[in-house]
Protein backbone atom coordinates (compact mmCIF):
# COMPACT_ATOMS: atom_id res chain seq x y z
CA UNK A 1 0.00 0.00 0.00
CA UNK A 2 1.38 3.61 -0.93
CA UNK A 3 1.40 6.32 1.54
CA UNK A 4 0.60 9.62 0.25
CA UNK A 5 0.81 13.03 2.09
CA UNK A 6 -0.80 15.98 1.19
CA UNK A 7 -0.37 19.23 2.54
CA UNK A 8 -3.39 20.96 3.90
CA UNK A 9 -2.39 24.27 5.78
CA UNK A 10 1.13 25.78 7.15
CA UNK A 11 1.39 28.64 9.84
CA UNK A 12 4.69 29.76 11.48
CA UNK A 13 4.56 31.67 15.41
CA UNK A 14 7.44 32.20 17.05
CA UNK A 15 7.34 28.68 18.55
CA UNK A 16 7.98 27.25 15.11
CA UNK A 17 6.13 26.24 12.52
CA UNK A 18 2.64 24.44 13.00
CA UNK A 19 1.80 22.17 9.55
CA UNK A 20 -1.23 20.00 9.26
CA UNK A 21 -1.31 17.51 6.56
CA UNK A 22 -3.63 14.10 5.13
CA UNK A 23 -2.39 11.11 5.00
CA UNK A 24 -3.87 8.78 1.98
CA UNK A 25 -3.61 5.33 2.90
CA UNK A 26 -4.89 3.41 -0.26
CA UNK A 27 -7.57 4.20 -2.90
CA UNK A 28 -11.43 4.66 -1.01
CA UNK A 29 -10.02 5.57 2.24
CA UNK A 30 -10.77 8.29 4.30
CA UNK A 31 -7.52 10.54 4.71
CA UNK A 32 -6.02 11.15 7.55
CA UNK A 33 -5.51 14.49 9.57
CA UNK A 34 -1.97 14.49 10.98
CA UNK A 35 -0.56 17.46 12.97
CA UNK A 36 2.92 18.42 13.14
CA UNK A 37 4.65 20.82 15.27
CA UNK A 38 8.49 21.91 14.44
CA UNK A 39 8.39 18.75 12.04
CA UNK A 40 7.84 16.49 14.67
CA UNK A 41 4.47 14.17 14.42
CA UNK A 42 2.07 15.42 17.71
CA UNK A 43 -1.38 13.36 16.88
CA UNK A 44 -4.04 12.49 14.14
CA UNK A 45 -7.14 11.90 13.38
CA UNK A 46 -6.96 8.31 13.43
CA UNK A 47 -5.34 7.20 16.63
CA UNK A 48 -7.41 9.00 19.09
CA UNK A 49 -6.98 6.92 22.25
CA UNK A 50 -5.08 7.92 24.07
CA UNK A 51 -6.79 11.81 23.97
CA UNK A 52 -9.93 10.21 24.52
CA UNK A 53 -8.17 7.96 27.47
CA UNK A 54 -7.04 11.17 29.00
CA UNK A 55 -9.84 12.31 29.57
CA UNK A 56 -11.95 9.28 30.72
CA UNK A 57 -9.78 8.15 33.11
CA UNK A 58 -9.65 11.18 35.06
CA UNK A 59 -13.40 12.23 34.54
CA UNK A 60 -13.77 8.62 37.04
CA UNK A 61 -11.80 10.16 39.36
CA UNK A 62 -14.38 13.45 39.51
CA UNK A 63 -17.73 12.86 41.11
CA UNK A 64 -18.89 16.08 39.81
CA UNK A 65 -16.91 17.04 37.11
CA UNK A 66 -18.78 20.46 36.29
CA UNK A 67 -16.01 22.88 35.40
CA UNK A 68 -13.01 21.25 33.19
CA UNK A 69 -10.15 23.22 32.01
CA UNK A 70 -7.71 21.32 28.95
CA UNK A 71 -4.93 22.44 27.85
CA UNK A 72 -4.22 21.45 24.47
CA UNK A 73 -6.77 21.60 21.75
CA UNK A 74 -4.59 19.46 19.34
CA UNK A 75 -7.06 18.21 16.86
CA UNK A 76 -10.21 18.04 19.64
CA UNK A 77 -10.86 14.68 20.34
CA UNK A 78 -9.78 15.35 24.41
CA UNK A 79 -12.20 18.25 24.67
CA UNK A 80 -14.83 15.91 22.80
CA UNK A 81 -14.57 13.16 25.20
CA UNK A 82 -14.85 15.75 28.16
CA UNK A 83 -18.12 17.08 26.45
CA UNK A 84 -19.47 13.73 25.96
CA UNK A 85 -19.43 13.74 29.81
CA UNK A 86 -23.22 14.99 30.30
CA UNK A 87 -22.06 15.73 34.01
CA UNK A 88 -19.81 18.55 32.37
CA UNK A 89 -21.13 21.82 32.48
CA UNK A 90 -18.53 24.27 31.64
CA UNK A 91 -15.64 23.48 29.14
CA UNK A 92 -12.78 25.84 28.73
CA UNK A 93 -9.88 25.00 25.97
CA UNK A 94 -6.36 26.97 26.06
CA UNK A 95 -4.60 26.56 23.18
CA UNK A 96 -1.77 29.03 22.23
CA UNK A 97 -1.16 28.21 18.69
CA UNK A 98 -3.89 31.03 16.91
CA UNK A 99 -3.74 28.88 13.48
CA UNK A 100 -4.56 25.84 14.98
CA UNK A 101 -8.01 27.14 17.19
CA UNK A 102 -8.13 29.18 13.30
CA UNK A 103 -8.05 26.03 11.19
CA UNK A 104 -10.73 23.94 13.53
CA UNK A 105 -12.77 26.51 13.49
CA UNK A 106 -13.35 27.41 9.31
CA UNK A 107 -13.07 23.58 8.36
CA UNK A 108 -9.20 23.55 7.47
CA UNK A 109 -9.43 20.40 10.02
CA UNK A 110 -13.20 19.07 8.82
CA UNK A 111 -14.50 17.87 11.77
CA UNK A 112 -13.33 21.00 13.49
CA UNK A 113 -16.52 23.44 13.49
CA UNK A 114 -18.92 20.20 14.85
CA UNK A 115 -16.38 19.70 17.44
CA UNK A 116 -16.38 23.37 18.70
CA UNK A 117 -20.32 23.83 18.39
CA UNK A 118 -20.94 22.78 21.89
CA UNK A 119 -22.14 25.48 24.03
CA UNK A 120 -20.81 24.50 26.89
CA UNK A 121 -17.49 24.77 25.19
CA UNK A 122 -14.93 27.87 25.15
CA UNK A 123 -11.49 28.14 23.40
CA UNK A 124 -8.85 30.71 24.86
CA UNK A 125 -5.62 31.65 22.84
CA UNK A 126 -3.07 31.62 25.55
CA UNK A 127 -0.35 30.28 26.97
CA UNK A 128 -1.57 28.20 29.52
CA UNK A 129 0.72 29.18 31.96
CA UNK A 130 -0.75 32.47 31.40
CA UNK A 131 -4.10 31.16 31.28
CA UNK A 132 -3.66 29.52 34.92
CA UNK A 133 -2.11 32.18 36.55
CA UNK A 134 -5.14 34.45 36.12
CA UNK A 135 -7.50 31.94 37.24
CA UNK A 136 -9.72 32.35 39.76
CA UNK A 137 -8.72 29.93 42.83
CA UNK A 138 -10.94 26.74 43.18
CA UNK A 139 -12.04 27.60 39.39
CA UNK A 140 -12.10 23.55 38.65
CA UNK A 141 -12.86 20.35 39.12
CA UNK A 142 -10.93 18.53 36.83
CA UNK A 143 -7.60 20.15 34.91
CA UNK A 144 -6.80 18.08 31.72
CA UNK A 145 -3.14 18.67 30.38
CA UNK A 146 -1.90 17.73 26.70
CA UNK A 147 0.20 20.73 25.88
CA UNK A 148 3.41 18.54 24.82
CA UNK A 149 5.16 14.67 25.03
CA UNK A 150 5.71 14.76 28.23
CA UNK A 151 9.50 16.10 29.92
CA UNK A 152 11.57 13.79 28.33
CA UNK A 153 9.97 14.46 24.33
CA UNK A 154 9.77 18.14 24.48
CA UNK A 155 8.90 19.60 21.28
CA UNK A 156 9.45 23.20 22.63
CA UNK A 157 11.71 24.02 25.38
CA UNK A 158 9.84 26.63 27.02
CA UNK A 159 7.24 23.91 27.87
CA UNK A 160 9.32 22.41 30.56
CA UNK A 161 7.95 24.57 32.97
CA UNK A 162 4.60 23.00 32.64
CA UNK A 163 5.94 20.09 34.16
CA UNK A 164 7.83 22.08 36.72
CA UNK A 165 6.63 22.12 40.76
CA UNK A 166 6.04 25.88 40.81
CA UNK A 167 3.26 25.15 37.52
CA UNK A 168 1.87 21.95 39.42
CA UNK A 169 1.37 24.06 42.40
CA UNK A 170 -0.29 26.78 40.38
CA UNK A 171 -2.79 23.93 39.10
CA UNK A 172 -3.23 22.58 42.71
CA UNK A 173 -4.40 25.88 43.13
CA UNK A 174 -6.91 26.66 40.55
CA UNK A 175 -8.59 23.14 41.79
CA UNK A 176 -11.60 22.55 44.18
CA UNK A 177 -11.37 20.26 46.63
CA UNK A 178 -11.10 16.97 45.84
CA UNK A 179 -10.36 17.89 42.13
CA UNK A 180 -8.28 15.87 39.76
CA UNK A 181 -5.32 16.91 37.35
CA UNK A 182 -4.31 14.48 34.66
CA UNK A 183 -1.12 14.81 32.74
CA UNK A 184 -0.64 13.20 29.38
CA UNK A 185 3.20 12.17 28.70
CA UNK A 186 4.58 9.99 26.09
CA UNK A 187 6.72 8.08 28.18
CA UNK A 188 7.29 7.70 32.21
CA UNK A 189 8.83 10.30 34.10
CA UNK A 190 9.99 9.16 37.97
CA UNK A 191 10.64 13.15 38.45
CA UNK A 192 7.32 13.95 37.14
CA UNK A 193 5.81 11.14 39.66
CA UNK A 194 8.02 12.64 42.37
CA UNK A 195 6.70 16.38 41.86
CA UNK A 196 3.43 15.50 41.45
CA UNK A 197 3.41 13.37 44.81
CA UNK A 198 5.56 16.56 46.50
CA UNK A 199 2.65 19.26 45.71
CA UNK A 200 -0.72 16.83 46.14
CA UNK A 201 0.75 14.21 48.03
CA UNK A 202 0.04 11.30 45.83
CA UNK A 203 -0.40 10.62 42.45
CA UNK A 204 -1.20 7.59 40.04
CA UNK A 205 0.76 6.59 37.00
CA UNK A 206 -1.60 4.90 34.52
CA UNK A 207 0.23 3.38 31.50
CA UNK A 208 -1.71 3.01 28.41
CA UNK A 209 -0.98 0.52 25.55
CA UNK A 210 -1.95 2.14 22.39
CA UNK A 211 -1.05 1.13 18.58
CA UNK A 212 0.45 4.29 16.92
CA UNK A 213 0.73 3.77 12.64
CA UNK A 214 1.10 0.18 13.15
CA UNK A 215 3.59 0.42 16.13
CA UNK A 216 3.32 -0.88 19.85
CA UNK A 217 3.19 2.35 22.33
CA UNK A 218 2.93 2.91 25.88
CA UNK A 219 1.97 6.23 26.89
CA UNK A 220 1.41 7.51 30.11
CA UNK A 221 -1.37 9.38 32.31
CA UNK A 222 -0.51 10.48 35.50
CA UNK A 223 -3.09 11.44 37.57
CA UNK A 224 -3.18 13.76 41.19
CA UNK A 225 -5.72 14.34 43.43
CA UNK A 226 -6.25 17.64 45.74
CA UNK A 227 -7.18 16.93 48.94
Amino acid sequence: MTTRYVEIARASSQRGEVVLRARHEGSGAAAVIELRVNGVFVMDSRETGTEQQLASVALAEVAAPRSVLVGGLGLGFTAQAVLADRRVERVEVVEVEESLVRWMRDGTVPHGPSFLADERLSVVIADIRQAVAEAARASYDLVLLDVDNGPGHLVHEDNAAVYSPAFLGAVADVLRPGGVLALWSAAESGELADDLAAVFGAVMPIPMEVRLQGRAEVYWVYLARLR
